[in-house]
């Protein structure tokens, strides 16, 4: 019968840990890092366990997600599908869809309303549009090389109040992480300046419950924007209506809450390890040395949550802005017109080079 033989990687660095009798540890030959045998085993042990239980999590409880519209509200509503970039919107039947929220395609065609489900709740517009264009005109203010399509008044008027829909996660995460820290002091004496290091295992362990964890469900929706203009006053939430959508879009989401689920369990582990770590300050180095998250995966809802769009092509690219329609933080990545950079580059060498010529001139 063959033996099994494993090779040790260390936490910090993955190079090969050796035995060494006369410590009696294990240590790094890379970056010289010791552990305990049973430091060791227990990490190894972790990780089979997370290996054995791969795949067996349970999954979002997807059942109380969304639910079916009334014949009537559905009488009442239309969407339409951008050809350009294929988004759907979807409007009341008072609402004129004349160009798409994230192309800025003037064309939309209109389809039949099927096969969405209804949304659980709707957080309603707070700011107007004189609130949105206020804020994206401050956004680019004193913007040297904005282009000028970006400063006509025309352009600005073209934004829009969209419900962009989300899927809203509620979870806990049960975490144990622990790392390997050091302090460093250093103090004089006589000619000789006497640095100490400190090590320590720093361990921390606990809960952290999650309610509504947001993610986006439309594939066009870039979700940096999204992420950015977090968060949303949920407090305000109401029961879904489609009393709330006159006078508004909403995109219809592409992406479906068991696929979402991937980037809510993301965005959870990644709170709770950012969590964890705002606890161990006053290391002078921490390094993490092994990490274990399991997720506890509880309700899902469907909502709508209100954003202020503006798009616009420039040089062939598309530029989103994004506006929680909400509490007015507003997200978007500005062009720069080519023309202007140049300009103002060609101006400054040139007034460069005369200072200069002139300290020349006065030095020799």
């Amino acid at each position: 019968m063959g033996a099994q033989v494993t090779n040790y990687q260390c936490p910090a660095c993955t190079g090969p840990l050796q035995f060494v009798g006369n410590t009696g540890q294990l240590e790094c030959e890379h970056c010289e890092s010791k552990y305990d045998v049973a430091v060791i085993e227990q990490i190894y042990a972790d990780k089979e366990q997370a290996a054995a239980t791969a795949g067996t999590e349970p999954k979002w409880d997807l059942s109380a997600a969304g639910g079916n519209w009334s014949e009537e509200e559905a009488a009442h509503m239309r969407i339409y599908s951008c050809p350009s970039c294929g988004a759907g919107i979807i409007c009341d039947d008072t609402t004129a869809a004349t160009s798409c929220v994230y192309c800025g395609n003037p064309t939309v065609v209109p389809g039949n309303f099927t096969g969405m489900i209804r949304p659980d709740c709707v957080l309603p517009f707070k700011l107007d549009k004189n609130a949105a264009v206020t804020a994206l005109t401050k956004h680019y203010k004193n913007k040297r090389f904005l282009p000028k399509v970006f400063e006509a008044e025309n352009h600005i008027e073209e934004i829009k109040g969209v419900y962009v829909p989300f899927w809203l996660f509620d979870g806990e995460s049960e975490a144990y992480m622990r790392f390997k820290g050091t302090k460093v002091s250093r103090r004089r004496s006589g000619n000789y300046e006497i640095t100490r290091t400190d090590h320590y295992r720093v361990v921390r362990e606990g809960n952290i419950k999650f309610e509504k964890v947001p993610v986006d469900g439309s594939s066009k929706m870039p979700d940096a924007h999204m992420d950015s203009i977090e968060p949303f006053g949920y407090g305000e939430l109401k029961n879904f209506s489609s009393a709330y959508l006159p006078g508004f879009l909403a995109d219809k989401y592409d992406v479906d809450a068991d696929t979402c689920g991937e980037r809510a369990n993301e965005r959870i582990k990644n709170s709770t390890e950012d969590t964890f770590k705002k606890t161990t300050a006053g290391y002078t180095t921490l390094t993490r040395e092994y990490s274990k998250i399991n997720l506890k995966r509880g309700d899902v809802k469907y909502a709508l949550l209100p954003v202020w769009m503006l798009s616009t092509k420039w040089s062939g690219k598309d530029f989103l802005f994004a506006m929680n329609g909400q509490t007015g933080k507003l997200i978007g990545d500005l062009p720069v017109d080519k023309g202007k950079y140049w300009g103002w580059f060609f101006k400054i060498a040139a007034v460069t080079a005369v200072v200069l010529a002139l300290l020349l001139y006065f030095i020799l």
